[in-house]
């Protein structure tokens, strides 16, 4: 795979070249190993597309993952302890939620990277949620986005979001106090 687009969100470009750039180096070479065209295996079953070849994104998502682990990446969890003082009185608790968690794809010296071929929400709370969350509990320092741009994106199932409409939804929102440096990279198939 390649990179086909670079966004720097509250200095993400400019400071994880300047502290991270091992990691980045790293990470450019595990894009590139990614060989897109072994997973277009889906066939489209969608009204406006039947029986067309697709990017698949869980294979490409296991790919993604099979490269950064032989690189020493990490999947990273913290478990979710969620507050109870909340509840109204009366409001049976039921423990249902022990085991609950937040998982960042990949951690490396203190870099956090996310590898997104699913809806927009995920993206964005990645970025503007997940990615903050690590940083408060002191894990990573900058994060990494990587999204398809919309070429790429076209030719998986409908609903996949993308780069392009990623940044211009990040450049209308502007950085937030709590906002962490983040690197957006959209990529393509080879």
């Amino acid at each position: 795979m390649k990179i086909a687009g670079i966004y720097s969100f509250n200095n993400g470009r400019e400071i994880i070249e300047a502290k991270f750039a091992a990691e980045l180096r790293e990470l450019k070479q595990i894009i590139t190993a990614v060989h897109s065209e072994k997973h277009k295996t889906k066939t489209s079953r969608e009204k406006t597309m039947p029986g067309r070849k697709l990017y698949s994104p869980r294979p490409l998502n296991k790919a993604f993952k099979r490269e950064f682990e032989e690189q020493g990446w990490r999947t990273h969890r913290v478990t979710c302890d969620y507050p109870t003082q909340y509840y109204v009185d009366g409001y049976p608790w039921d423990d249902s939620f022990s085991g609950a968690f937040r998982e960042m794809d990949f951690v490396k010296n203190r870099v956090g990277v996310e590898v997104q071929f699913g809806k927009y929400a995920f993206m964005v709370y990645n970025v503007c949620a997940k990615m903050t969350i690590f940083h408060n509990l002191h894990l990573i320092d900058v994060g990494i986005e990587v999204v398809p741009v919309k070429q790429f994106a076209n030719e998986m199932s409908t609903g996949v979001s993308y780069f392009e409409q990623f940044v211009w939804d990040l450049e209308q929102r502007g950085v937030s106090d709590i906002d962490i440096p983040v690197l957006i990279l959209g990529i393509t198939h080879n």
